[in-house]
């Protein structure tokens, strides 16, 4: 989690070059995303402790099947969100701020990123299913590819290069968010992580 929270450290990095607006935007819609997630990170970190009793009961079907089942209803409610965030994003980042800029970057960003998270969901209960079976390198070698090898150049790339401004970066996020959600999910269907004895 600490190289996935610190990637934001170099993603405001990036915004900054856009100004002050930018930056209030993004960061009052980061807040308003982790608030709004903060039911989703319970789900997914009672899969840990679902994945771990249930492996060390010599029972893998069973704490795959509370993976699926957590991950659906963890992707029910994260689309609940996104639908809130794409209808009402000006709305709810316009409850910390009146600047119309403010309001603009926070709105595309909360829009933007709102499209991957029926997958984001699913990263965050594979990854805590992972760590539920004693296998904390594997989601930290995702982590560190998808969030910095992918995200952060991603997000220069798309912001500097290709001249997208504030914009590349919120498509750079959506287009990591998706991949790393994704391929977690694939390795998690591989199985090997039913193996580990705990």
């Amino acid at each position: 989690m600490i190289i996935a929270m610190t990637s934001w450290i170099f993603i405001m990095r990036i915004l900054a070059d856009y100004g002050s607006q930018v930056v209030a935007g993004t960061t009052i819609a980061m807040r308003i995303m982790m608030f709004t997630m903060m039911p989703a990170w319970g789900m997914s970190n009672a899969v840990a402790t679902l994945v771990g009793q249930n492996l060390g009961a010599h029972k893998p079907d069973r704490a795959e099947r509370a993976v699926w089942v957590t991950g659906i209803w963890n992707m029910i409610f994260l689309i609940g969100v996104a639908v809130v965030y794409f209808l009402d994003s000006e709305s709810l980042v316009g409850i910390f701020s009146d600047d119309a800029e403010v309001i603009s970057v926070g709105a595309m960003w909360l829009r933007i990123v709102s499209y991957s998270y029926f997958v984001y969901g699913w990263w965050m209960v594979a990854s805590q299913a992972f760590n539920g079976a004693g296998d904390t390198i594997t989601p930290t070698k995702i982590n560190f590819f998808f969030f910095w090898l992918l995200e952060i150049p991603l997000s220069y790339f798309m912001a500097t290069t290709l001249g997208m401004k504030h914009s590349g970066v919120f498509w750079a996020i959506f287009i990591a968010e998706t991949a790393v959600g994704l391929f977690t999910l694939w390795l998690f269907t591989k199985g090997k992580w039913k193996s580990v004895e705990v």
